[in-house]
């Protein structure tokens, strides 16, 4: 069947549809398994007739495609030959053809099929884009220019390498004297059109783009090319940092009120981005050119207004300077307190003073003025700039830093006794010089200023507007509250006892920056740890308000319940992430208060699921309901988790599914001698069929589900000739790398669940696929562990279980038939490996395996001799390190990873309070060495004295000794 492109139109229009996009998304899927999808889509994102939305919707939906369907992981393509060369051939054009928003998403689709083919599957591409860069029309060579920075810009992150010179010594060799022509051209083109407002911005935007380029070729190591035209380059940047023209409104000066920055400012800012670059990278090149640019991007800071417009060239600006200040080459243009005394005065009181966009941020977009503020999603900020520019001028002179600067301190205080605005600054710059180092999320400011004493300065000057009531003025209030955040691991328990009730009463502020930055600093507390790992507080300090504390952070949630805004906020379900996790069992005699809440929540978001962070907590607290009150409930979580949650599935609320089942998967593991409920058995044939798989943030978390119910299912899968549906989900994951150990948990619980008679017909595939990837070039040492693991899960079942080394033995050797696999797999991957074992569980395993092997293989007591007293001299071995398996998953793995360490929303992200521990296939051996003594003693027995003899004739003298502690 052909792509009908009408249809795709109108599935692609109703995307745009927040009533119909599921649907939309779930047929366009279907659509996709079309010949020549992506050429179709191709077709609507290049129609002019059709509406702009509808051609960026298909263009979106290519790059989309592009990403998942393009190559497989090992770079074959999984598209036809013919539709590759087709897209190579249309795309450059059809990018450079279109309007700017879908120039932008054709440009990273060109960009993800650079990552597999360029340079060499495309090696026309960079002499196609030079045969269309044009002298005379700005937005044809714009179009080109970004196609090339798209593929360019690949480079920044990457580690050196030959593969990656080799690629970037082909660009420059047919791009670098284009490129240094370009540069010319367009200088020109902007003097002969200077007074052409339109033509200006068009050239201007071309002078963006080669100085983003320029940055791409050099950011791995010095062009030649750029080296032996250091002196043209240099006087160009020059002539644009100090460039200003009238046709640009207000370019310069502050008489333009708006908040975007021209293409001017984009420039110098970029020029900026290149000099920190080569200040810091290539200072013996570049030095000699480096003094006359401080001066230069002096004047700039020093004659830039205070508008918004300017924010990132200032920044940039100031970025560069930081980094000249680290140089030791030219630190000393900073050394003295007369200059120190002017960057203070002109460049980082105007930065770092409080302005209007601030305060208008402040009121109208709180939750923007919070994360810009406190996560570093301010990079570019001047604020931000500013103190760290300060920062490094402290690392080299930080006597002096800090007696200039407190001079203003001092000032600013004095003001601020009638001018709240003026003890922000004096606040600020305080926390500028008195944190060295990185600021940590977990402890804040580790290390501080030698000459500054950070608990005089907060109980004089700070602490008051912590304590005061709602009269004082909100910032002032945030202030104190970030003091304490900042400062937190410098204040002892005791201090911290004080502090901590007046930080609780600022959440009843009213004012939304207040009470959240309250929340923010109430949460990092709980999570605060000595140098030992030991939190500052306890379940005991937190479990006398902790009901009143919830109460309140769920009110303030619910506030308005709007989908958008009731999951606006995700530092409020952060706190209550936090104080549940530190109050564990204690949540018991609450958890159905809470478990309310958090219904009601998920009922209200799962419509339109828009912040990823709040779900991601969201659904962390209903893992710590899970983790710390299942136990005392039974069934009942479960109970009323089912419907909210089988909502949710049953509606592919997409982003909600992979929480959903990692909580199911939770109830299950940490109630295993529960029945399984009814409910849950309607869910097998969604996880046999194939439609569930297809979303790649599913996987791991159905593996999982499926793993954990499998024990509980095991009988109707047989009775229902399930198993092969099983195998074909094995088979499916195992087939892709990203998805292979998802697969092999699937595995073990077919073999720990499903009985040997009945997986007797499809064992000698299953061991066929795994030999397959032993045998491949790329096999990787976590396949390896997981194998071998494997074969010990198999043979430590034994004969008890209808398992066995002899049930593995004799279905590897009918893999290939007359061929002994078994024995080169045993010696080359079994014997090795298994001493790498690093879990204890895994060493558990692999001591109960080689015991049950030397007591009751009849292969290897006959048919490999020698491999029995291998087998023996392995298993001493790990006996010499008995391994040491603790029982019960412990809170430790909540504590030790901060949620902030992972990825939002980027398909499937694990819940730290659900996470699984490594599982013990055996928990009743608890004693390794008594139970291989025992399990010895009783085999001799069983086999009337056999394993003595095999002891006495197989074995060197040493191992006698070492073994006969066990048999004795």
């Amino acid at each position: 069947m052909s792509v009908e492109i009408g249809h795709v139109v109108q599935l692609l229009d109703s995307t745009l549809d927040p009533q119909q996009h599921r649907k939309a998304e779930a047929a366009l899927r279907q659509e996709e398994k079309k010949p020549q999808f992506c050429l179709s889509l191709l077709q609507i994102a290049s129609s002019e007739p059709l509406p702009l939305k509808t051609r960026l919707a298909a263009a979106l939906c290519f790059k989309n495609f592009i990403r998942l369907n393009y190559v497989d992981e090992e770079g074959a393509y999984k598209l036809p030959q013919d539709d590759v060369s087709t897209i190579k051939q249309e795309l450059v054009g059809l990018m450079i053809s279109s309007p700017a928003s879908i120039q932008t998403q054709l440009g990273e689709a060109i960009s993800i099929i650079a990552d597999s083919d360029f340079w060499e599957r495309w090696d026309t591409l960079i002499d196609d884009l030079v045969s269309r860069l044009s002298a005379t029309d700005a937005k044809v060579t714009n179009g080109v220019l970004e196609v090339a920075h798209s593929i360019f810009v690949r480079w920044r992150p990457l580690f050196r390498s030959n593969e990656l010179f080799t690629e970037i010594n082909h660009v420059l060799s047919r791009f670098g004297e284009p490129f240094m022509r370009m540069l010319t051209v367009v200088d020109q083109q902007i003097d002969s059109n200077k007074d052409n407002a339109a033509a200006l911005k068009g050239w201007f935007d071309a002078m963006s783009l080669l100085i983003k380029i320029f940055y791409d070729l050099s950011c791995q190591d010095l062009p030649p090319i750029i080296e032996s035209n250091l002196q043209p380059v240099t006087a160009l940047f020059q002539k644009y940092l100090t460039y200003s023209n009238p046709a640009f409104a207000g370019a310069g000066g502050d008489d333009d009120d708006d908040d975007e920055a021209t293409a001017v400012e984009n420039v110098k800012a970029e020029i900026c981005e290149v000099l920190q670059l080569y200040s810091t990278k290539y200072d013996d090149d570049f030095g000699p050119h480096t003094e006359p640019f401080i001066n230069v991007v002096w004047n700039v800071l020093s004659t830039t207004g205070p508008a918004k417009r300017y924010d990132i060239l200032v920044s940039k600006a100031l970025q560069f300077l930081t980094a000249v200040a680290g140089s030791p080459r030219h630190a000393g243009n900073f050394s003295s307190e007369e200059i120190l005394g002017q960057i203070v005065e002109k460049v980082i009181l105007s930065n770092v003073a409080l302005r209007e966009s601030d305060i208008e941020m402040f009121e109208d977009e709180p939750i923007e003025f919070i994360r810009r503020d406190l996560e570093g999603s301010d990079t570019d900020s001047r604020r931000r700039a500013a103190t760290d520019f300060l920062r490094k001028l402290l690392e080299t002179y930080e006597a002096l830093v800090t007696q200039v600067v407190f001079r203003y301190i001092d000032h600013y205080l004095e003001q601020g006794k009638t001018d709240w605005k003026a003890k922000d600054t004096a606040i600020y710059l305080f926390l500028a010089i008195a944190a060295k180092g990185a600021v940590t999320a977990a402890q804040g400011v580790k290390t501080v200023n030698q000459y500054v004493n950070v608990v005089d300065f907060f109980q004089k000057h700070v602490a008051a507007d912590l304590l005061s009531g709602s009269d004082t003025q909100p910032i002032a209030k945030v202030d104190a509250i970030k003091y304490l955040h900042t400062f937190r691991s410098q204040l002892t328990k005791d201090q911290w006892q004080a502090a901590f009730q007046p930080l609780i009463q600022n959440l009843a502020s009213d004012n939304y920056v207040v009470y959240t930055y309250a929340a923010i600093a109430v949460e990092r507390v709980l999570f605060l740890t000595n140098d030992e790992g030991v939190h500052l507080f306890t379940r005991e300090d937190i479990q006398p308000f902790a009901k009143d504390l919830l109460s309140h952070l769920f009110s303030l949630i619910e506030k308005d319940t709007a989908p958008a805004k009731l999951q606006e906020n995700e530092f409020l379900m952060r706190c209550i992430v936090r104080v549940l996790i530190v109050i564990k069992e204690g949540v018991v005699p609450i958890v159905d208060d809470i478990l309310t809440h958090l219904i009601n929540i998920t009922n209200v978001i799962k419509s339109n699921p828009s912040n990823p962070r709040f779900y991601y907590y969201h659904f962390e607290a209903v893992g710590a309901l899970v983790r710390y009150s299942s136990g005392a409930l039974g069934n009942k979580l479960e109970a009323t988790l089912w419907e909210p949650f089988s909502f949710i599935l049953k509606e592919d609320v997409s982003e909600f599914v992979p929480y959903v089942f990692q909580i199911f998967s939770a109830l299950i593991e940490m109630n295993p001698t529960l029945e399984l409920p009814d409910h849950y058995k309607t869910l097998i044939p969604v996880l046999l069929n194939d439609t569930i798989w297809e979303t790649r943030g599913n996987v791991p978390a159905c593996a999982r589900f499926l793993s954990a119910i499998l024990p509980k299912i095991h009988a109707a899968i047989v009775s229902q000739n399930q198993i092969l549906p099983l195998l074909e989900i094995f088979s499916r994951l195992f087939a892709s790398k990203k998805t292979e150990q998802n697969a092999l948990d699937i595995l073990e619980s077919i073999i720990t669940s499903i009985p040997a008679a009945a997986l007797d017909p499809y064992f000698s595939t299953i061991l066929g696929k795994l030999f397959t990837k032993l045998d491949s070039k790329a096999l990787s040492d976590s396949y390896k562990i997981r194998f071998v693991r494997f074969y010990h899960l198999v043979s430590a079942r034994g004969v008890e279980n209808g398992m066995g080394a002899d049930y593995f033995v004799q279905h590897a050797n009918k893999v290939t038939e007359g061929v002994d696999l078994f024995k080169p797999i045993y010696l080359n991957f079994v014997l090795p490996t298994t001493g790498q074992f690093a879990r204890p569980v895994d060493r558990k395993l692999g001591v109960i395996s080689y015991t049950k092997t030397l007591c009751d293989s009849a292969s290897f007591a006959s048919l490999y001799e020698k491999g029995w007293g291998l087998t023996c001299n392995y298993l001493l071995d790990l006996l010499k390190n008995p391994p040491q398996v603790t029982s019960g998953a412990g809170d430790e793995v909540v504590n030790e990873a901060d949620v902030d360490d992972i990825g939002f929303g980027v398909g499937y992200t694990p819940l730290n309070t659900c996470r699984r521990g490594p599982r013990d296939d055996f928990p009743e051996v608890e004693n390794v060495q008594q139970w291989v003594g025992a399990f010895f003693k009783e085999a001799d027995r069983r086999h009337n004295g056999t394993i003595a003899q095999y002891v006495d004739k197989r074995l060197q003298p040493e191992a006698k000794a070492a073994l006969a502690p066990y048999l004795a």
